[in-house]
């Protein structure tokens, strides 16, 4: 009789594993389509509310629709307003869909937590308050208000002045590195690999012109030379004694960066925050006669909705319908 070989049966994965490899894999691709802030914003509030509960006695996960509607009243008695409630309550549902849960704004018992959102919105919303732009002449004043020459000096004014002239987000400053700089006669090419409104991450290269007033190209080839890292992060975390590290700085370092030397030039610093960099050189470009789309090559603003604003704010008193009889 001749030997019977039976196959060696081969260890396979359970299927259970496999889908929770999977899942995992899903959920590292959902986390991803959401902004680094967004997630650091989500948390926050997901905290502020799950300790709310907890100093209630009442269940964060899953919450229903009338716990999350007392929440949102107190936070707008607080003062919290419309648009930070409706990030909070968005943070609620997101934390919930993860766990498995519907979100409370989803449940047919809604109604009454939609009308309390709409009742927050309607008596405590109104006009948007901005934070004052740094525009040409204040972006000017603040580089001028950083005295010296050492490390931080030098990084301070190039990403003031790299900030402004790129129309950047403050977590694009900082996502920043040495290898998305292109140095050429003209001025700069900046590489923006992420942003906001580009989570598929296709990227965009923004022109820099040399300047002859603010000078942004040799603000940063300064620091460049300064910091003589060759790869990394652009603009990097120093130590209390000034010393290099190479660790990228954090978007709200930008933030106070910008309130800071917004004092030291004059100006109120709570008018001031990292978005004033962005809104500067909308502002600037608009008063100097750029066209929508010219700010929006710059900008990579998906809608011209904001640009148009800036536009007509910078037009206001240009050919006024009373010119001729006012």
């Amino acid at each position: 009789m001749e030997p019977v070989f039976l196959p060696v049966a081969t260890e396979q994965p359970a299927l259970p594993a496999i889908l929770d490899a999977k899942i995992e894999r899903a959920a590292a691709y959902a986390r991803a389509a959401r902004s680094a802030a967004t997630r650091r914003a989500y948390e926050s509030d997901w905290a502020i509310f799950t300790a709310w509960c907890a100093a209630h006695q009442l269940g964060a996960l899953p919450a229903t629709p009338d716990v999350v509607a007392v929440f949102a009243s107190d936070q707008a008695t607080a003062g919290r307003n419309p648009a930070t409630i409706g990030r909070r309550v968005a943070a609620i549902g997101h934390h919930h869909r993860a766990a498995g849960y519907p979100a409370p704004t989803a449940l047919p018992t809604a109604g009454r937590l939609a009308e309390v959102l709409a009742g927050i919105r309607a008596e405590h919303g109104g006009a948007k308050r901005r934070k004052a732009p740094a525009d040409a002449a204040a972006l000017r004043n603040m580089l001028a208000a950083i005295p010296g020459d050492g490390l931080r000096a030098v990084r301070d004014r190039a990403i003031l002045a790299i900030g402004m002239a790129a129309a950047l987000r403050r977590s694009e400053i900082v996502a920043l590195t040495v290898n998305h700089v292109g140095i050429v006669p003209e001025g700069l090419r900046l590489t923006i690999a992420r942003s906001k409104t580009d989570q598929a991450g296709e990227g965009a290269v923004i022109a820099i012109p040399e300047g002859s007033r603010i000078r942004p190209k040799a603000l940063l080839l300064d620091w460049m030379a300064a910091a003589g890292h060759r790869e990394g992060p652009l603009f990097r975390r120093l130590s209390r004694a000034d010393a290099l590290t190479p660790a990228a700085m954090s978007d709200r370092a930008i933030a106070r960066l910008v309130q800071q030397h917004a004092a030291a030039a004059g100006y109120d610093p709570t008018q001031f925050a990292g978005h004033s960099l962005r809104a500067g050189f909308l502002t600037e470009g608009a008063a100097q006669g750029a066209t929508i789309f010219k700010l929006q090559e710059v900008s990579r603003h998906k809608s011209v909705q904001v640009l148009s604003d800036y536009v007509r704010n910078a037009e206001l008193f240009k050919d006024h319908a009373g010119q001729r009889f006012l």
